[in-house]
């Protein structure tokens, strides 16, 4: 609670902002809530169907993509956050669009708590990402080629789906010598829309420990 406050220090009346799906996306967009019954203006664009709905029972007015076009801010949480300030995403399943509303902003605010801090990326062992149905057979087997050993994330006993309508590859990896080569390897496979890593994106984090905010900003932020 006390770092979605903070975030809220980054919204100003009349922006529009990129709303994260999560827990530390979902307390943010509760202040958030609170903030606009008392009478601040602002536009959200979830990045999922689920803060969608959260926004709207809290009465934020959504906007789509297409309409909003370029925002002011978006803030988000992370499931890895190394001292460059780069992320890994997706725990939650919503890192494609997660990554083109952080990507169609102008400053990325993002949350976390202390256990998400980590000297290199892929320290906690998993890498989501996003593949096309159709594509999965061919991506499960380049991943396995680049080192990974790819999971089929699931949802009961049914393939897990996307809001997009395609799957998630969870897949295990170790600490990262060189995240962006990484990247560029996984972009190179044909149907896989998109990976948790967030390279070169955050502008703010903002860790809470106890009630306690530290908030670090990239050096060109």
């Amino acid at each position: 609670m006390a770092a979605g406050e903070r975030a809220l220090e980054f919204i100003e009346d009349g922006q529009t902002v990129g709303l994260g799906t999560g827990r530390a996306a979902s307390a943010f967009i509760e202040r958030l809530g609170e903030r606009v019954r008392e009478g601040l203006r602002v536009r959200g664009v979830p990045t999922s169907e689920r803060s969608e709905v959260l926004a709207r029972n809290l009465e934020i007015p959504v906007v789509s993509l297409a309409e909003a076009g370029t925002l002011d801010v978006c803030v988000d949480g992370a499931d890895e956050v190394d001292p460059r300030l780069d992320l890994i995403k997706g725990y939650g399943g919503a890192l494609v669009r997660e990554k083109i509303v952080a990507a169609s902003s102008r400053k990325l605010v993002i949350l976390v708590g202390p256990e998400k801090l980590v000297h290199k990326l892929g320290a906690r062992g998993r890498l989501p990402v996003e593949v096309v149905p159709f594509g999965l057979p061919l991506a499960t087997r380049r991943l396995r080629a680049l080192g990974c050993e790819p999971r089929l994330r699931m949802d009961g006993a049914a393939a897990a789906l996307t809001d997009n309508g395609n799957h998630i590859l969870d897949c295990g990896i170790g600490p990262l010598d060189d995240p962006a080569r990484f990247e560029s390897e996984l972009r190179a496979i044909p149907g896989l829309v998109g990976s948790g890593l967030f390279l070169g994106m955050a502008d703010v984090v903002i860790v809470e420990e106890e009630g306690r905010v530290e908030v670090r900003k990239r050096a060109e932020a």
